[in-house]
C-alpha cells in the first residue's frame, strides 16, 4: 500500500468520518435535546456554528477519496461498498439532516420534538452509512 493509492486515506478519511458521526450521534444530539426553550436559540447558533468547520473539515476528503478509490478502483466490490455508505451519509446530511437543522433554528417550542426526532433519525442512518463506509474501505484493503 501507498500513500499514491487512495486506500490508506479511504481508510483514514472513513474512519475520521465515522468517528464523528458516532459522537454527533451520542454526544452532540443527546445534550441539544437537553437544551431548555429559554436557551434553545443560542444553544443551536452555538452548535452550529461549532459543527460546520468540522463537517466542512471532513465531508470534502471523504468525498474526494471515495471519487479517487471509485477511478482507480473500480473493479473491487470494496470500492463500491464504501462509496454507497459514503454516499448515504453525505445524501443524508444534505437532504435531511441540513434542511432539519434550518428548521430548528427559527422552529417554535412545540415544533422542536419532532424535528430533533427527525434529526436523530438521519444522523442513525449516517452513522449507519459511515460504518458502512469503514468495512468498504477494509474490504478493499
Amino acid at each position: 500500500m501507498s500513500l499514491a493509492d487512495p486506500v490508506p486515506w479511504l481508510l483514514l478519511v472513513a474512519a475520521a468520518h465515522l468517528g464523528f458521526q458516532l459522537t454527533v450521534d451520542v454526544v452532540v444530539y443527546p445534550a441539544l435535546r437537553d437544551v431548555g426553550d429559554a436557551a434553545w436559540s443560542r444553544a443551536h447558533e452555538r452548535h452550529s456554528a461549532r459543527i460546520t468547520p468540522v463537517v466542512a473539515a471532513i465531508y470534502p476528503p471523504l468525498v474526494g477519496v471515495l471519487a479517487w478509490a471509485a477511478a482507480t478502483h473500480a473493479a473491487e466490490p470494496g470500492t463500491w461498498v464504501a462509496v454507497a455508505g459514503g454516499a448515504l451519509a453525505v445524501l443524508t446530511t444534505a437532504a435531511v439532516a441540513a434542511p432539519s437543522h434550518g428548521r430548528l433554528a427559527t422552529a417554535p417550542a412545540e415544533a422542536r420534538p419532532a424535528l430533533l426526532r427527525r434529526l436523530d433519525r438521519a444522523d442513525r442512518v449516517r452513522t449507519l452509512g459511515a460504518l458502512v463506509c469503514v468495512v468498504g474501505a477494509l474490504v478493499l484493503a
